[in-house]
Protein backbone atom coordinates (compact mmCIF):
# COMPACT_ATOMS: atom_id res chain seq x y z
CA UNK A 1 0.00 0.00 0.00
CA UNK A 2 1.31 3.29 0.85
CA UNK A 3 4.70 2.12 2.09
CA UNK A 4 5.51 1.03 -1.14
CA UNK A 5 6.00 5.05 -1.70
CA UNK A 6 9.11 5.44 -0.01
CA UNK A 7 10.79 3.22 -2.23
CA UNK A 8 9.37 3.74 -5.63
CA UNK A 9 10.12 7.85 -4.85
CA UNK A 10 13.87 7.65 -2.99
CA UNK A 11 15.10 4.61 -4.95
CA UNK A 12 13.74 4.98 -8.71
CA UNK A 13 12.01 8.44 -9.62
CA UNK A 14 11.80 8.18 -13.24
CA UNK A 15 10.18 4.75 -13.14
CA UNK A 16 7.34 5.94 -11.01
CA UNK A 17 6.57 8.61 -13.92
CA UNK A 18 7.09 5.93 -16.32
CA UNK A 19 4.77 3.62 -14.43
CA UNK A 20 2.14 6.16 -13.63
CA UNK A 21 1.24 7.89 -16.61
CA UNK A 22 1.51 4.72 -19.02
CA UNK A 23 -0.75 2.48 -16.82
CA UNK A 24 -3.22 4.52 -14.69
CA UNK A 25 -1.86 2.93 -11.31
CA UNK A 26 -1.44 4.34 -8.29
CA UNK A 27 1.91 6.38 -7.45
CA UNK A 28 2.38 4.30 -3.43
CA UNK A 29 1.14 0.56 -4.52
CA UNK A 30 0.75 0.49 -8.31
CA UNK A 31 -2.67 -0.79 -7.66
CA UNK A 32 -5.24 0.09 -10.24
CA UNK A 33 -5.78 3.71 -9.94
CA UNK A 34 -7.30 5.97 -12.68
CA UNK A 35 -6.45 9.40 -10.73
CA UNK A 36 -3.03 8.31 -9.54
CA UNK A 37 -4.02 7.55 -5.99
CA UNK A 38 -6.01 4.48 -5.25
CA UNK A 39 -8.69 4.47 -2.27
CA UNK A 40 -6.41 2.57 0.22
CA UNK A 41 -3.53 4.86 -0.45
CA UNK A 42 -5.75 8.07 -0.44
CA UNK A 43 -7.19 7.01 3.05
CA UNK A 44 -4.01 6.34 4.50
CA UNK A 45 -2.57 10.47 3.67
CA UNK A 46 -2.49 12.16 6.91
CA UNK A 47 -5.58 14.35 7.61
CA UNK A 48 -5.25 17.77 9.24
CA UNK A 49 -8.11 16.63 11.73
CA UNK A 50 -8.55 19.57 13.82
CA UNK A 51 -7.28 23.01 11.76
CA UNK A 52 -7.17 26.25 12.78
CA UNK A 53 -10.21 27.70 10.81
CA UNK A 54 -8.16 31.19 9.52
CA UNK A 55 -4.61 29.39 8.88
CA UNK A 56 -5.40 25.66 9.27
CA UNK A 57 -2.65 25.14 11.50
CA UNK A 58 -2.82 21.51 13.28
CA UNK A 59 -4.60 22.05 17.08
CA UNK A 60 -4.10 20.12 19.62
CA UNK A 61 -7.99 17.13 19.85
CA UNK A 62 -9.00 18.56 22.81
CA UNK A 63 -9.55 22.07 20.81
CA UNK A 64 -13.06 23.06 20.09
CA UNK A 65 -14.65 22.54 16.33
CA UNK A 66 -13.36 26.13 14.31
CA UNK A 67 -11.08 27.43 16.65
CA UNK A 68 -8.48 29.96 16.31
CA UNK A 69 -5.18 29.03 16.75
CA UNK A 70 -3.27 31.68 19.59
CA UNK A 71 -1.14 33.32 16.54
CA UNK A 72 -4.44 34.23 14.21
CA UNK A 73 -6.26 35.36 17.28
CA UNK A 74 -3.37 37.95 18.15
CA UNK A 75 -2.64 38.73 14.81
CA UNK A 76 -5.51 38.33 12.57
CA UNK A 77 -3.54 37.91 9.00
CA UNK A 78 -5.54 39.51 6.21
CA UNK A 79 -6.71 35.73 4.65
CA UNK A 80 -10.02 34.79 6.08
CA UNK A 81 -9.99 31.01 5.67
CA UNK A 82 -7.02 28.62 4.66
CA UNK A 83 -7.83 24.98 3.27
CA UNK A 84 -4.94 22.52 3.27
CA UNK A 85 -6.19 18.81 3.99
CA UNK A 86 -3.36 17.03 4.98
CA UNK A 87 -0.36 17.32 7.44
CA UNK A 88 2.97 18.06 6.03
CA UNK A 89 4.27 14.41 6.66
CA UNK A 90 5.11 10.85 5.21
CA UNK A 91 3.72 10.54 2.68
CA UNK A 92 2.39 13.78 1.69
CA UNK A 93 5.83 15.56 2.45
CA UNK A 94 8.04 12.69 -0.11
CA UNK A 95 5.56 12.83 -2.81
CA UNK A 96 5.76 16.88 -2.86
CA UNK A 97 9.74 16.93 -2.49
CA UNK A 98 9.19 14.88 -5.60
CA UNK A 99 6.91 16.81 -7.75
CA UNK A 100 8.76 20.20 -7.17
CA UNK A 101 12.52 19.26 -6.63
CA UNK A 102 12.16 16.44 -9.10
CA UNK A 103 9.87 17.75 -11.77
CA UNK A 104 7.73 14.70 -10.85
CA UNK A 105 3.93 15.75 -12.18
CA UNK A 106 2.58 11.79 -11.32
CA UNK A 107 3.62 12.73 -7.47
CA UNK A 108 1.84 16.21 -7.51
CA UNK A 109 -1.10 15.19 -9.58
CA UNK A 110 -2.62 13.12 -7.87
CA UNK A 111 -2.74 15.11 -4.59
CA UNK A 112 -4.41 17.67 -6.49
CA UNK A 113 -7.33 15.64 -7.72
CA UNK A 114 -7.22 13.82 -4.54
CA UNK A 115 -7.31 17.29 -2.52
CA UNK A 116 -10.40 18.36 -4.96
CA UNK A 117 -12.26 15.25 -3.94
CA UNK A 118 -11.43 15.59 -0.24
CA UNK A 119 -12.53 19.33 0.21
CA UNK A 120 -15.14 20.01 -2.59
CA UNK A 121 -17.78 20.71 -0.28
CA UNK A 122 -15.67 23.55 1.68
CA UNK A 123 -14.05 25.09 -1.15
CA UNK A 124 -16.79 27.95 -0.93
CA UNK A 125 -17.88 28.42 2.79
CA UNK A 126 -19.43 31.46 2.29
CA UNK A 127 -21.37 30.49 -0.95
CA UNK A 128 -18.68 31.76 -3.24
CA UNK A 129 -15.77 30.46 -5.32
CA UNK A 130 -12.76 32.79 -5.85
CA UNK A 131 -12.91 34.79 -9.51
CA UNK A 132 -9.38 34.20 -9.58
CA UNK A 133 -6.51 31.69 -8.55
CA UNK A 134 -3.26 33.08 -7.81
CA UNK A 135 -0.28 30.59 -7.09
CA UNK A 136 3.17 31.73 -4.82
CA UNK A 137 5.49 33.50 -7.01
CA UNK A 138 9.19 32.31 -7.11
CA UNK A 139 11.99 34.56 -7.06
CA UNK A 140 12.56 34.33 -11.10
CA UNK A 141 16.26 32.93 -10.61
CA UNK A 142 14.80 30.09 -8.57
CA UNK A 143 12.22 29.60 -10.75
CA UNK A 144 14.80 29.53 -13.65
CA UNK A 145 17.32 26.96 -11.80
CA UNK A 146 14.38 24.94 -11.00
CA UNK A 147 12.77 24.87 -14.53
CA UNK A 148 8.97 25.33 -13.31
CA UNK A 149 7.01 26.90 -9.94
CA UNK A 150 4.85 24.01 -8.32
CA UNK A 151 2.55 26.54 -7.27
CA UNK A 152 1.64 28.00 -10.78
CA UNK A 153 0.95 23.95 -12.14
CA UNK A 154 -1.15 23.30 -8.74
CA UNK A 155 -3.14 26.53 -10.20
CA UNK A 156 -3.67 25.57 -13.51
CA UNK A 157 -5.03 21.64 -12.30
CA UNK A 158 -7.45 23.42 -10.02
CA UNK A 159 -8.22 26.23 -12.14
CA UNK A 160 -9.19 23.55 -15.06
CA UNK A 161 -10.96 21.01 -12.59
CA UNK A 162 -12.97 24.04 -11.38
CA UNK A 163 -13.23 26.03 -14.35
CA UNK A 164 -11.82 29.18 -12.46
CA UNK A 165 -9.27 31.41 -14.16
CA UNK A 166 -5.95 31.53 -12.29
CA UNK A 167 -2.68 34.13 -12.91
CA UNK A 168 0.84 33.82 -12.19
CA UNK A 169 1.66 37.74 -13.31
CA UNK A 170 -0.78 39.03 -10.93
CA UNK A 171 1.53 39.22 -7.79
CA UNK A 172 5.10 39.41 -8.72
CA UNK A 173 7.79 38.55 -6.07
CA UNK A 174 10.52 41.61 -5.80
CA UNK A 175 13.71 42.63 -3.53
CA UNK A 176 16.57 40.37 -2.72
CA UNK A 177 14.85 38.33 0.14
CA UNK A 178 16.97 35.72 2.42
CA UNK A 179 16.00 32.25 1.58
CA UNK A 180 12.82 31.25 3.69
CA UNK A 181 14.19 27.64 4.42
CA UNK A 182 15.98 27.79 7.76
CA UNK A 183 14.54 30.80 9.12
CA UNK A 184 12.42 31.15 12.18
CA UNK A 185 8.72 32.58 12.02
CA UNK A 186 9.57 35.69 12.94
CA UNK A 187 12.69 36.34 10.63
CA UNK A 188 10.49 35.23 7.81
CA UNK A 189 7.73 37.34 8.77
CA UNK A 190 10.37 39.99 8.52
CA UNK A 191 12.09 38.68 5.51
CA UNK A 192 8.48 39.09 3.03
CA UNK A 193 7.91 42.61 4.50
CA UNK A 194 7.99 43.86 1.20
CA UNK A 195 8.11 40.68 -0.80
CA UNK A 196 5.23 40.85 -2.94
CA UNK A 197 3.75 43.44 -5.93
CA UNK A 198 0.67 43.29 -7.45
CA UNK A 199 -0.05 44.22 -10.68
CA UNK A 200 -2.70 45.61 -12.56
CA UNK A 201 -6.36 44.73 -10.45
CA UNK A 202 -7.27 42.15 -8.05
CA UNK A 203 -11.14 40.98 -8.15
CA UNK A 204 -13.25 40.83 -4.69
CA UNK A 205 -12.00 36.41 -4.51
CA UNK A 206 -9.01 35.23 -4.64
CA UNK A 207 -7.71 32.15 -3.50
CA UNK A 208 -3.48 32.09 -3.02
CA UNK A 209 -2.33 28.68 -4.19
CA UNK A 210 0.56 26.95 -2.59
CA UNK A 211 1.81 23.36 -2.14
CA UNK A 212 3.13 23.68 1.67
CA UNK A 213 1.55 26.10 4.55
CA UNK A 214 4.98 26.01 6.50
CA UNK A 215 4.51 29.08 8.73
CA UNK A 216 2.11 31.12 6.82
CA UNK A 217 4.44 34.35 6.69
CA UNK A 218 4.09 33.59 3.06
CA UNK A 219 0.57 33.58 2.71
CA UNK A 220 -0.09 36.51 5.48
CA UNK A 221 2.65 38.62 2.92
CA UNK A 222 0.73 37.89 -0.19
CA UNK A 223 -2.45 38.26 1.44
CA UNK A 224 -1.56 41.76 2.70
CA UNK A 225 -0.25 43.00 -0.69
CA UNK A 226 -3.66 41.68 -2.67
CA UNK A 227 -5.73 43.34 0.07
CA UNK A 228 -4.34 46.36 -0.15
CA UNK A 229 -5.01 46.31 -3.95
CA UNK A 230 -8.59 45.85 -3.64
CA UNK A 231 -9.22 41.77 -2.43
CA UNK A 232 -11.95 42.10 0.45
CA UNK A 233 -12.41 37.90 0.50
CA UNK A 234 -8.90 36.13 0.39
CA UNK A 235 -8.65 32.41 1.01
CA UNK A 236 -5.40 30.27 1.44
CA UNK A 237 -5.29 26.91 -0.78
CA UNK A 238 -2.51 24.32 0.37
CA UNK A 239 -1.98 20.65 -0.64
CA UNK A 240 -0.80 20.41 3.16
CA UNK A 241 -0.04 22.40 6.47
CA UNK A 242 3.03 21.88 8.13
CA UNK A 243 2.86 21.31 12.29
CA UNK A 244 4.81 23.74 14.55
CA UNK A 245 7.86 21.86 15.20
Amino acid sequence: MIKGLRALSTHFPPLVNRVVDAGNLCVACLDPAPTGLCQACFNALPVNRKPCRRCALPLPASAPEAALCGDCQARPPHFRHTIAPWLYAFPVDQMISGYKYRRQPSLGHPLVLAWLAQCGTALAPSGDLPQLLIPTPMRPWRQRRRGFNQAEDIAEQLGRQLDLPWSASTVRRVGPQQPQAGLQRRQRLRNLGTAFQVHGPVPDRVAIVDDVMTTGATARAMARALSRAGASDIQVWALARTPLG
